[in-house]
């Protein structure tokens, strides 16, 4: 079953064309990692899935929904946002409201969620990324690995037909970056469809059920972590693994 589908997916910043024509399939259940070098468009792809950046033009099917994004109002924003979650990389939690408050925030206000349903739900999520017995405590004083957590089960609190993750790792210490990905993998395991911007290359052939290499703004090859990481067919990929190879040897 197709959870979502985008078409000839463009966008631009000013005259820097970003994004060109990208298309993109993804199964319910499935988990898509994104890798590619900087400024590959992997990130703007991904916030435009959340319209968190407006996409120029292209067609988006999210469930039985379908939109052209060259026109898209708020009615249909507010649809695809309610079907959409974001894990950011710098975690991006409020820090004048503790852990519980962070996570039932997205429930109670723009959804309206009664506040005792809300702070359920709420501490449902944080057991499962093992965060609950810190909910009265705020941003400051946890760990980058914790918050992160926080943001995941924020994300998770809304119960999204499409939970993205942009370099979720990227901000943490090493040794915090372990906790996340398990808490990730549970995710996958649990059936959470799931598109993946990310460095970790062990976790993307470990955890993927599709890879997708994007560069210059387009998608140069996808496929199974074995067909992409192990049997590339594009020029690109090869040298972009081989580099990837090199600098983590070193």
């Amino acid at each position: 079953m197709i959870q979502a589908q985008i078409r000839g997916l463009q966008k631009s910043f000013g005259k820097n064309e970003i994004l060109k024509n990208v298309d993109l399939t993804i199964h319910k259940g499935e988990v898509v990692c994104i890798i590619g070098p900087s400024g590959s468009g992997k990130t703007t792809f991904l916030r435009c899935l959340n319209l968190l950046e407006r996409p120029d033009a292209g067609i988006y099917a999210l469930g039985d929904l379908h939109y052209d994004l060259s026109r898209i109002g708020t009615h249909q924003s507010r649809e695809i946002a309610r079907k959409t979650a974001m894990v950011f990389q710098s975690y991006e939690l409020f820090s004048h409201m503790t852990v519980l408050q962070n996570v039932m925030e997205g429930l109670v206000t723009p959804r309206k969620v009664p506040k005792k349903l809300a702070e359920k739900v709420a501490y449902s999520v944080l057991e499962k990324v093992g965060m609950a017995d810190k909910a009265g405590m705020y941003p400051s004083q946890l760990s980058g690995g914790q918050q992160q957590r926080v943001g995941i089960a924020r994300a998770m609190a809304l119960s999204p037909d499409l939970l993205l993750f942009d370099e979720p790792t990227s901000a943490l210490d090493p040794e915090l970056v372990g906790d996340v990905l398990n808490v990730m993998r549970q995710l996958a395991d649990s059936g959470q469809t799931m598109v993946i911007v990310t460095h970790e290359m062990q976790f993307a052939q470990e955890v993927a059920d599709k890879v997708v290499f994007m560069a210059d703004g387009i998608v140069i090859e996808s496929g199974t972590p074995s067909e992409v990481f192990d049997d590339p067919k594009e020029v690109r990929t090869k040298q972009f693994l081989t580099q990837v190879r090199f600098n983590t040897a070193i």
